[in-house]
């Protein structure tokens, strides 16, 4: 007896122990679970220590709170010149609406998967090659606001939508890079003849400039050396005038009379000869009455000798 009740006992205590564990629910930060009872939609559970009740309420599923980033497989696009890309995209994410992420729809995964496929060919269906190529955020501003929109009603809120890769057929891709070599040359020969126009016309103006600036020097050159000899001359002139006047007066304060300045006179003559260009020198008239009075100056010198002997 006391075995069986022992049993008993043990029995209960597992029962309230399960009935315990199936009470206490702990569910962690930014996640929420949905609760079930008996097969409806009952509640749903918060972050922390929770209590449902035991056999009757269940849990459906753990809803995940965080943003989530999912990058789907490459997609064919065909755009408006019929060509055929393929589009890689990125989907950030996030549950709001735990129930209706949950009863809205059997996998707001592929939901979201086949709605970014679907909006994405509308898209880039309108625009052609070279447009789709550059215009990644304007397909990205379209994706957001579609997907967005429908996935509201799903408790679901799209956050950013990139495109991470846009891949042209192969012999797009080389006819493009050829294009591109091919501009690059053009502008590389834009650029050189550009620089070469440049440097010929910086070139010819600091020639100009020089020139202009050596004419002007040697004008200023010339105007100074004409200066400087205009000065010199008047420099010179004025010495010799000086010179004359000071000669001048110095003879009529000397008083001379006629015989001694016929003796100064022949002592210049041979000074006068001794010039390199005087080939030939002309004895003026004067000379006559010059060598009269040197006569008499010697013949008076010698008189008056012979008066001072006798």
């Amino acid at each position: 007896m006391g075995t069986e009740q022992l049993i008993v006992a043990l029995v209960v205590v597992a029962v309230v122990g399960f009935a315990l564990a199936r009470t206490i629910r702990i569910i962690p930060q930014a996640t929420a679970a949905i609760i079930e009872r008996l097969g409806r939609y009952h509640r749903t559970l918060t972050p922390g220590l929770n209590l449902v009740v035991p056999f009757i309420d269940r849990i459906k599923e753990m809803i995940d709170l965080r943003e989530q980033v999912v990058s789907f497989p490459p997609q064919p696009v065909i755009t408006s010149d019929n060509l055929v890309v393929s589009i890689d995209t990125v989907i950030y994410f996030q549950v709001t609406n735990p129930k209706a992420a949950t009863y809205e729809i059997a996998n707001f995964l592929v939901g979201v998967e086949q709605l970014t496929v679907t909006t994405l060919r509308n898209v880039v269906g309108g625009m052609d090659l070279e447009r789709t190529l550059t215009s990644r955020e304007e397909i990205n501003t379209e994706l957001r606001g579609v997907l967005d929109e429908a996935t509201g009603k799903w408790g679901i809120r799209v956050n950013r939508v990139e495109l991470k890769a846009i891949d042209p057929p192969a012999s797009i891709q080389d006819s493009m890079e050829k294009q591109m070599r091919a501009d690059r040359d053009k502008r590389a020969a834009v650029l050189t003849a550009e620089g070469q126009k440049q440097a010929a016309i910086l070139t010819a103006e600091g020639e100009k400039t020089a020139a202009v600036l050596r004419a002007r020097g040697e004008a200023e050159a010339a105007v100074l050396r004409a200066q400087a000899e205009a000065e010199a001359a008047a420099m010179r002139a004025k010495g010799q005038a000086d010179a004359i006047g000071m000669v001048f007066k110095a003879i009529h304060e000397g008083n001379p009379d006629q015989r001694l300045l016929a003796y100064q006179y022949l002592q210049m003559l041979p000074e006068l000869a001794k010039g390199d260009a005087n080939k030939l020198w002309i004895v003026p008239s004067e000379m006559g009455r010059v060598l009269e009075n040197l006569g008499g100056l010697f013949g008076g010198d010698k008189d008056g000798g012979n008066g001072k002997e006798s």
